[in-house]
């Protein structure tokens, strides 16, 4: 069935039958469309990654090209590429599967061979979540940095005092910087990031960003895509988290990082054939998510929940400057293990006193949300089940 309807424009009713799935059983006849609506990700406030792909992204899925991108042949895949590259200033751009992969081959393509040290936040996702990849691929020495501003970012003060300069032989000395924004829902100032690049370029240190999450800082004012890439040498976006593709993310630098990364990239086990059917979902996350303007509702639904927990007597730990809220659970007198089984009660799924908000999060969830807080905060009680064993949805933050 076509999908367009022949002016190159998607035809409504032929999306919404490309996304039906039928089952069927001896007793029932059973329509189940997975694509059409959020289903439970209208109530999952874990993270942004759990959003469900749309029918736009199925029908791009359905009409996208089929050709291999290991011989660099899918016109879908090199234009996604092309069309980031232009996005955020730089010459070249290469997909890959996972924000993970996204750093780690980043700064794999970056570091030689050891002695080498990379200086990142203390709670950096390179440093805390991604299996101990840079000392595994890189041989290299992390050192996290720990804000001293109290304001959840860090400094160029704070970078100076952890990274090695020296060439004494007893000495690590720093290769690579990587920073990372948004961080637990927090902006890295454009300001601070020029300040940071313009000392590292200075002392020859390369400069990698996580930027998983840099669509939420673009979005909330913070500067714009090209201007915050320009400060780095390769960046990592992932068009998953908050954005709402099935999967994947994409990495930017100059052309001969994007060619020596295609090589660690293989190394890795990444490179993939008929990778249309992933870059297809995630041209359409972009175009609908992030330059369609869904992020910027998100972070006023944020605030709209930070908003009303602290009418009801709740703090937070962190400010909401993104998409994230951070309830105090612990000047609550709440636990994690209870704030999530009360959660599953009101049918909403928790991980903790960290709430993300995604564009696929309604007005109904909020309710939800409110009536958790009479529980947690006014010592009103609720009458629903609890399904899943908290401990074992309970996470710190990813």
């Amino acid at each position: 069935m076509a999908i367009t309807n022949g002016h190159g424009v998607l035809d409504a009713e032929a999306v919404k039958h490309e996304a039906q799935h039928q089952t069927q059983n001896a007793d029932s006849d059973v329509r189940i469309n997975n694509w059409s609506t959020p289903g439970p990700a209208a109530f999952d406030f874990r993270s942004d990654v759990v959003t469900t792909p749309t029918p736009r992204m199925l029908a791009a899925i359905a009409s996208t090209t089929l050709l291999d991108d290991v011989f660099q042949d899918d016109p879908t895949t090199n234009s996604l590429e092309s069309f980031i590259a232009d996005l955020t200033g730089k010459e070249a751009a290469l997909l890959v599967l996972s924000g993970t992969m996204g750093n780690q081959v980043s700064i794999r393509t970056h570091l030689g061979g050891p002695p080498h040290s990379v200086v990142t936040d203390h709670r950096s996702h390179i440093l805390e979540w991604e299996a101990g990849g840079i000392a595994a691929w890189c041989g290299a020495l992390i050192k996290g940095v720990v804000p001293s501003n109290g304001k959840g970012y860090v400094t160029l003060e704070d970078v100076q005092a952890q990274t090695v300069l020296s060439e004494d032989i007893h000495a690590c000395p720093t290769k690579l910087i990587s920073l990372e924004n948004t961080l637990a829902g927090i902006v890295l100032p454009l300001e601070e990031c020029q300040k940071i690049s313009a000392w590292a370029r200075s002392h020859n240190i390369t400069m990698h960003l996580d930027g998983a999450r840099l669509w939420e800082a673009v979005a909330a004012g913070a500067g714009s895509l090209k201007d915050y890439c320009a400060c780095f040498d390769s960046i990592s976006l992932c068009f998953s988290k908050g954005l709402g593709a099935p999967i994947g993310s994409i990495i930017v630098g100059t052309k001969a990082f994007r060619e020596r990364a295609r090589h660690i990239r293989k190394s890795m086990g990444g490179g993939l054939r008929q990778a249309g059917v992933v870059t297809a979902p995630a041209r359409v996350a972009v175009e609908d998510t992030f330059l369609g303007g869904k992020l910027t509702a998100c972070h006023d639904r944020a605030r709209q929940i930070a908003a009303l927990w602290e009418s009801y007597g709740g703090k937070t730990t962190n400010p909401v400057e993104t998409n994230m809220v951070w309830f105090d659970l612990k000047a609550a007198n709440c636990s994690v293990e209870r704030f999530i089984e009360e959660g599953q009660k009101v049918g909403l799924r928790l991980l903790g006193g960290r709430l993300v908000v995604h564009y696929q999060i309604g007005e109904e969830a909020v309710e939800r949300l409110e009536k958790l807080m009479k529980v947690v905060l006014k010592g009103e009680r609720s009458n629903g089940t609890v399904e899943h064993e908290a401990e074992k949805l309970k996470m710190e933050t990813e």
